[in-house]
Order: structure tokens, then C-alpha cells, then sequence
């Protein structure tokens, strides 16, 4: 099936979605593999929203930059001698070289094709040879600046040249997730993963609840618990789930106790939100973790898993042994979903491919898609 029959069936099919989710069926295949529908994603929603970037630890030190590229746009985070932290393109203002790969620390950029220089807020200080150009004004050509905020020590930026209000973006976040005190935790690994699936199977497998007694039964299926109830829509597509799990390690205990913010929470306190276009989170008693997916294509997305221990668990000697055990603990649970995902992603380019009715587990995917459609379409009428 070409890219045009894929849109055109994708398209079509979307009004068995936006029913009561009793009558509800998945999405069409072409929605997950379009190459058009994916440039109207990234149109509508990846260039519009606010994006989770990362932790503001990660660049502790003035001087500490990271440059990345962001669905093919080439970006720098850095913090400034002044300790601000910002975001531009890297793009010289010259000829659109990169001027910095990488991560590190550094007083200035410098292009590597003529040389043009710029501080750590973008500003061109220095373009050889450029005094003679008639109208040349310098201080028009620094880095052009991208919007960044920071939400309790975690890194936003936006694409828009006028983003949505920051504070309103966050407030379902804020609202439910503040217990969390992510401010007062800090980096302790992130986790970078290539899936041969759409960006949205990750997101929505993060949210489907329905395949966690079947598929993760041997690992922490057994210890988890929750009900529809317990599933709170927001605007826009956004979730928030509370429900009862136990910490993330192989036998289900805590190896640094509770977060101290946390004491009077069970053990079993487990909360899930999405906020989209791409980041889900999930508290635990002792840490917070989030997930954001970034797409490559209609069919492959690029995936950070960012683990957040609170400040205090740091001190402990044994802390990197404990860390191991998380973390090879959740791989196992990645790459049970991540057959899962791939599996299906296969199937939706497939002329012979009917998504199949909804179950009512499926309450938080239904809404996402919902809130999806939205945008990309316009609302039901």
C-alpha cells in the first residue's frame, strides 16, 4: 500500500475511533504509517508543543552545553557564565554549520568552517574578514534563541515562535505530580533506545494497563493493581493514573526506602501521567522516571528514559550497586514491551490489516487518541 492509500484509508477510518469507547474501535493501520501523517504530526504537535529536553543537572556547571538533533533539527542546551540556561539552533549564522557537536564544557563556540564565534547565549562575538561587508551588523546574527523553561528541575523547550503559555502547558502537572518534589531529586541514568515502531505505540503502551498481567506476569504483573476509576482525562490528551505497584526492582522492594516526601504513602504508591506530544512519567515510592519518545518516521522513534533518585539516596555507599539492579530490572520489562510494539507496528502497513475493537481497559488509550485526533484533524463535529 503506497504512502497516499495509506492517508487516504487512515483518514477514513478515524470516526470508529472517536465513538463512545463501548463502540470503539483502534486506529487505521495508515495512522502509524504514513509518511504524510507523520510530517503533519510533527507540524501540528511536535513544532507547537512544549517538549520534555531533559534535567537541569545535566548542565550544573556554566559552560556546560549538549548539542543534539531534535526530529532532524539541530539544536545546542548550554548554560551561560552568568548560570542562565538557554537553547538556540546550531546552526552559524554564516552558512548553517554546526558549530559544536557533542556534550562538554567550554567558554565559547567556534564554526569549524570559518571560524565565526558565539558565547554561550548565542551571541556572535567574533566573523573574520566580515568588517568590510557592506551593512554587516554583528549583533543580528547570533544563535537564534528557542524558548526553554524549566518545571521543577526538568527542561522544556518549544519549537512555536510563540509557545503556549508555559505555566498553563504545566498545570495538570503541577496539580498532580508536585508530591513528587522532582526539584529536590536528581539525574542518576538515562537510557537511549532505538524502537523500530511509531513514536504513539510507546506512549500508548506506557498507558495500557490492559496487557500488564499477560505480558509482564513473570516480571511485576503480579504485584501491580488498578482499576478504570483510577484513570483521570485531561485536555488535550492527557492522563493521570494512580494505582498500586511495587517498586521497581526485582523482588518488589525498595532498596533506598521511601522518598522522605513520600513517608506516609504505602509502599504500593504508584502514579502515571502524559503530557503530550512526548513525555510520560511515573512516580514510584522511591523514584520518579520519565519516558519521551521522539519520531524518526512514521515507523522508528528515539526514546530517553531519564531515572530521578531523590537527592538523599545518593550518600549511600552501595548507591551504584543499587542502581544496577533498577536498571537492568527495567530493561527486562523494555524489551517484553519492546516485541510487543515492534510487532505491531508491522502489521499497519498491511492492506489486510483491521484494527480490532476496543476493550474497556483500554480507557487512557481511547482518550489519548481521542485528544490526538483532535489536532490532527480538527475536533468531532
Amino acid at each position: 500500500m503506497d504512502h497516499m492509500e495509506l492517508r487516504r484509508e487512515a483518514e477514513a477510518g478515524v470516526d470508529e475511533t472517536r465513538q463512545e469507547l463501548i463502540r470503539a474501535r483502534h486506529l487505521p493501520g495508515g495512522i502509524y504509517a504514513s509518511q504524510e501523517i507523520y510530517e503533519q504530526e510533527l507540524q501540528r504537535y511536535f513544532y507547537r508543543d512544549w517538549l520534555y529536553m531533559g534535567r537541569v543537572e545535566q548542565f550544573a556547571q556554566p559552560g556546560d552545553y549538549e548539542a543534539r538533533r531534535v526530529m532532524g533539527r539541530p539544536i545546542i542546551l548550554a548554560r551561560d557564565k552568568d548560570g542562565a540556561l538557554g537553547a538556540f539552533y546550531n546552526m552559524c549564522r554564516h552558512r548553517g554549520v554546526e558549530v559544536v557537536e557533542g556534550r562538554g564544557n567550554t567558554r565559547l563556540f567556534k564554526c569549524p568552517y570559518h571560524g565565526w564565534t558565539y558565547d554561550l547565549s548565542g551571541k556572535l562575538l567574533g566573523a573574520a574578514y566580515m568588517k568590510d561587508t557592506d551593512g554587516f551588523d554583528p549583533s543580528t546574527c547570533r544563535l537564534p534563541r528557542i524558548p526553554l523553561e524549566v518545571w521543577r528541575g526538568n527542561i522544556f523547550i518549544s519549537f512555536a515562535a510563540e509557545p503556549p503559555p508555559f505555566a498553563q502547558a504545566m498545570a495538570e502537572f503541577e496539580k498532580d505530580f508536585a508530591q513528587l518534589h522532582t526539584e529536590n531529586c536528581r539525574l542518576a541514568d538515562v537510557t537511549r533506545l532505538e524502537l523500530n515502531c511509531n513514536w504513539k505505540f510507546m506512549h500508548e503502551n506506557l498507558m495500557d494497563f490492559y496487557h500488564v498481567g499477560v505480558l509482564h506476569v513473570k516480571t511485576f504483573g503480579a504485584r501491580f493493581s488498578w482499576t478504570t476509576d483510577n484513570v483521570s482525562l485531561k485536555d488535550n490528551g492527557g492522563i493521570t493514573i494512580r494505582y498500586d505497584a511495587a517498586p521497581s526492582t526485582p523482588n518488589g522492594e525498595a532498596l533506598f526506602g521511601k522518598a522522605p516526601w513520600l513517608e506516609s504513602e504505602p509502599k504500593s504508591f504508584a502514579c502515571t501521567g502524559f503530557m503530550p506530544p512526548n513525555v510520560t512519567l511515573f512516580g514510584r515510592i522511591d523514584c520518579v522516571k520519565l519516558m519521551v519518545a521522539w519520531p524518526m518516521g512514521p515507523d522508528r522513534c528515539e526514546v530517553f528514559i531519564y531515572l530521578l533518585f531523590p537527592e538523599e539516596f545518593f550518600a549511600d555507599p552501595a548507591f551504584a550497586e543499587k542502581l544496577k539492579v533498577y536498571k537492568d530490572y527495567q530493561m527486562v520489562i523494555y524489551e517484553e514491551d519492546r516485541s510487543m510494539i515492534e510487532s505491531m507496528q508491522k502489521a499497519m502497513a498491511l492492506p489486510v490489516y483491521e484494527p480490532g475493537r476496543m476493550s474497556v481497559m483500554e480507557k487512557p488509550i481511547h482518550h489519548f487518541l481521542n485528544g490526538y485526533l483532535d489536532r490532527m484533524f480538527g475536533p468531532r463535529e
